[in-house]
């Protein structure tokens, strides 16, 4: 795995000493924390290089939420220590800084997710750059890319993604105890944004070009509990740490906003309602992990398939167009044969759009792991290759009913015939949902929005062509405070 860096930023740091690569591990909530380390790094005067070889020290951000991904961090660790010799370790996994050390004592430090100052310390000592006598006189904040009074990352942020999208975390943490995660042990309780935090912030990323917005948090629904919904200063007016205030703020940039991590709390309604007024995309990510009730019981998590189809039928009566995207897992101990027929009949019924599936790992310090009835690894195979087929199926043939409608797309790439550009519909995420592939005259370009005929489908994928173009101009009122 190759470090992230000026490659992918498109941006040259000032100064070519203290050359410093970068590893990207885990989920969008760990990717915006590397980009406001990279962010500190480069306003420190760092050079990002995208290779091992020419990087000085490398910084991994790692993941620590299921086996598999604490064993591609411990992995990326041990490569970048073979390539480099000097590496810092940050991230989910950094909260259990022994299991890094048993692997790899030999990195330099170990800190914990979302802890740029920790990290900052770290690559100073290792690598100090000479003294600057023009930006040591200039304020912290001014040198690290930030506005005074903690608003947020500045217009120069550092971006991994591409600069039409960009992903906004609202909060941090989870006060959920489901059994199967460790989450609240990683990343603690919610801790919520100030609502003006978060629009000033999005009003920077759409300034430097993002058309699209994914908002972003352990438990989405739950922004501004733990704030008891306080008020912030808004353009000299107070706003709601409320989940439905907030998207009402954004919804006035004029951008595409994708909901991500929703979970059916009541309020939710009314989110389904901007959704049907054309506020925000009609795109709910609700986790919803299993449909046999006793099964949820043993996760931790409310409800049932009854519950479950009651709550998306009312959703699709006021958004018939809303696209419903959620993740299962499957072999949970104890999850007998009937639960699982429990869990496929649900997904027959309720005809989800995306559906993600993982066959249950145990998660060192997780509760479920104490639970009996362990699920034979084979079991888990057969179970889940039969929840995808049929989940297959039912992509099928939701996307072969589109074919001859013209669906809006925001252009993420070319493809590889002449004039194809490969995007994603509003009902698709980057990088968990399909693609639309579309033939153009050859004038569209990355970031466009455009008017696709669709003119065929598989199981998760678009093809048509294009025939117009959306104005999609986003309305910025205030770059910063």
């Amino acid at each position: 795995m190759e470090p992230v860096g000026t490659e992918a930023t498109g941006r040259q740091a000032p100064r070519a000493s203290g050359r410093v690569g970068f590893v990207s591990l885990g989920c969008p909530k760990a990717l915006v924390d590397s980009e406001r380390i990279l962010s500190r790094l480069r306003a420190d005067g760092y050079e990002l290089v995208g290779s091992y070889q020419d990087a000085e020290l490398v910084v991994v951000n790692t993941c620590g939420f299921i086996t598999p991904a604490v064993e591609e961090s411990l992995d990326a660790i041990g490569e970048a220590l073979a390539e480099t010799g000097k590496v810092v370790v940050t991230g989910c996994l950094g909260e259990r800084p022994e299991k890094v050390m048993e692997r790899h004592p030999q990195v330099l430090a170990v800190t914990g997710q979302a802890d740029v100052e920790g990290v900052m310390r770290a690559v100073r000592e290792a690598l100090p750059l000479p003294r600057d006598p023009f930006t040591s006189l200039l304020p912290m904040a001014a040198v690290a890319g930030r506005e005074p009074g903690g608003a947020g990352p500045a217009l120069d942020r550092v971006r991994l993604t591409p600069r039409h999208y960009a992903y906004l975390k609202v909060a941090e943490g989870c006060d959920h105890r489901c059994s199967f995660c460790i989450i609240p042990r990683l990343r603690g309780n919610l801790s919520s944004r100030p609502a003006a935090d978060v629009v000033y912030e999005a009003r920077r990323l759409v300034a430097s070009g993002a058309k699209e917005l994914l908002l972003i948090a352990q438990d989405l629904s739950a922004y501004g509990y733990d704030l008891r919904h306080a008020t912030s200063t808004l353009d000299g007016r107070e706003v709601r740490a409320h989940l439905v205030d907030l998207v009402e703020e954004l919804a006035a940039l004029g951008v595409w906003l994708r909901l991500h991590y929703v979970y059916p709390y009541p309020h939710v309604v009314r989110l389904v309602e901007l959704m049907a007024e054309g506020k925000v995309l009609p795109y709910l990510d609700v986790p919803l992990q299993h449909a046999s009730p006793r099964v949820l019981r043993a996760m931790r998590r409310p409800g049932g398939a009854g519950s479950h189809l009651a709550t998306i039928r009312r959703w699709r009566e006021i958004a018939p167009d809303v696209t419903l995207r959620s993740t299962f897992i499957v072999g949970f101990p104890g999850e007998t044969e009937d639960d699982f027929s429990q869990l496929l009949d649900f997904l027959a019924e309720a005809s989800l759009d995306r559906v993600g599936a993982f066959t249950y790992s145990e998660v060192e310090g997780a509760d479920a792991n104490d639970l009996p009835g362990a699920v034979p690894e084979e079991v888990k195979q057969e179970r889940y290759a039969r929840l995808m087929a049929l989940q297959a199926a039912v992509s099928r043939e939701k996307l072969a009913a589109k074919v001859g409608s013209e669906v809006e797309v925001i252009v993420d790439d070319y493809g590889a015939l002449p004039g194809e550009v490969v995007g994603r519909s509003r009902g698709d995420a980057p990088e968990i949902d399909g693609v639309v592939r579309a033939l153009s005259d050859g004038t569209v370009k990355i970031g466009d929005v455009v008017r696709v005929r669709v003119t065929g489908s598989d199981d998760h994928d678009l093809e048509g062509e294009v025939v117009g173009r959306v104005d999609l101009t986003p309305s910025v009122p205030v770059l910063a405070r």
